[in-house]
């Protein structure tokens, strides 16, 4: 069972190290001190920021905002004008010429875009996904990809072996940041490749794309040092709340990030939630990212402090009422990069190798064909050679 450190507050969650035996990815839900620390700490930032702006505003601006000199920074990152400048998202700034194949390209190499640039792609974001269901139908062939946590140059390693978009359609099953070190860089890459071919690649939303547990493994921490300002962790948790909370492929493969909810019997009952919104700590939108399944009967509490358990049966009464063949879903490490359970009806699919750079694992896609024929397609990490090292300080050491 997962565990959390109580001594001060300020330290992350003990988890046990991931393995074989114990295949879990080490999320729990903050213990109620956590949260509150780390929702002060990003008031208290946004407070400062705004505040800046302000002072920018009346009159100039010291560039010395205590944070140190971040050599990971873009050289936009690093002038006062990118905390000067205070882009609202709803309202596109940038100029129309704008070549979006030209970020990807920045994107695809791990640069950064600017803080304007990051608005003007979270606006254009926002258009396309306030039009698209709690539930979005896709159509095969598709392949299907899980937890990618900020692992950027092993996400170009899953393109590599998948195939690029739009020649490859995908569908991403959520947990695009925290824990690895280019949590930036990858979900805006994968947004980025969204608004470019919007019905070539679909992104729902896992239970690490909300403010509070971004606050806590990683992803604010990360925008604050390379930006030095909230302003890009605001516009992108703005966008979380627009990412679909689930995927039809065929209307045959139900994909989802966590898993069930007793609370849903029927696919039109998702679809009638609120998905606008900061994930709730209970219910049944909280169940859709946080649930695991288990060889158990029925519904069991959950270690991870949301969601539920749920065993072979309350799948197979979710597939039969909703007609389905099969469930696929992430949120859990799968140390063969996918497990299959429940007679085949449910897998697993994990898309981070070797998970925090620690765990040894490989990784997986599902690719399915026109007929909804399944292929694994098996990945390792990439090389040494070709990732960049990163110069910002390590995310915490949660396994210890």
């Amino acid at each position: 069972m997962s565990e959390t450190n109580n001594d001060g507050g300020d330290s992350a969650p003990v988890i046990p190290e991931p393995s074989a035996e114990n295949p879990v990815d080490g999320d729990v839900l903050p213990t109620p001190k956590e949260a509150a620390d780390a929702a002060k700490a990003a008031t208290d930032a946004v407070a400062a920021t705004d505040a800046a702006g302000a002072g920018a505003a009346a009159g100039g601006l010291d560039d010395d905002d205590g944070l140190g000199d971040d050599t990971s920074a873009s050289p936009a990152a690093k002038q006062p004008a990118a905390v000067v400048q205070q882009p609202t998202p709803g309202k596109p700034t940038s100029n129309p010429s704008t070549d979006l194949d030209k970020q990807i390209e920045r994107l695809m190499q791990c640069e950064y875009l600017t803080e304007q640039e990051v608005c003007d792609l979270c606006v254009k974001a926002k258009e396309i996904l306030v039009d698209e269901g709690n539930v979005q139908y896709v159509s095969a062939p598709i392949t299907i990809c899980g937890d990618i946590h900020g692992q950027f140059y092993d996400l170009k390693e899953l393109f590599k072996r998948g195939g690029l978009c739009p020649n490859t359609s995908y569908l991403f099953m959520g947990d695009f940041v925290d824990r690895g070190y280019f949590s930036v860089e990858t979900f805006l890459l994968l947004l980025a490749l969204k608004v470019r071919y919007p019905d070539r690649i679909t992104l729902i939303r896992g239970n690490h794309e909300t403010r509070q547990i971004t606050q806590v493994y990683g992803f604010y921490e990360e925008c604050l040092r390379k930006y030095k300002s909230v302003n890009v962790w605001r516009y992108c948790t703005d966008i979380f709340d627009y990412l679909s909370l689930a995927a039809i492929v065929d209307n045959k493969v139900f994909c989802v990030h966590g898993g069930l909810s007793p609370s849903i019997q029927t696919i039109e009952q998702i679809q009638i939630l609120e998905r606008k919104q900061e994930v709730p700590h209970e219910g049944a939108m909280c169940d859709l990212m946080w649930s695991d399944p288990e060889d158990i009967e029925g519904w069991g509490v959950s270690p991870r402090g949301a969601g539920f358990t749920f065993g072979a049966d309350s799948v197979q009464e979710f597939n039969r009422t909703n007609n389905l063949q099969k469930i696929a879903r992430a949120h859990q490490l799968a140390m063969q990069g996918y497990q299959q359970m429940f007679n085949d009806t449910l897998v697993t699919v994990w898309s981070a190798p070797n998970y925090c750079y620690r765990c040894g694992n490989v990784a997986a896609i599902l690719k399915l064909d026109a007929n909804l024929n399944e292929e694994y397609i098996i990945f390792k990490d990439a090389p040494a050679s070709e990732r960049a090292k990163p110069t910002k300080r390590p995310p915490p050491d949660y396994f210890l």
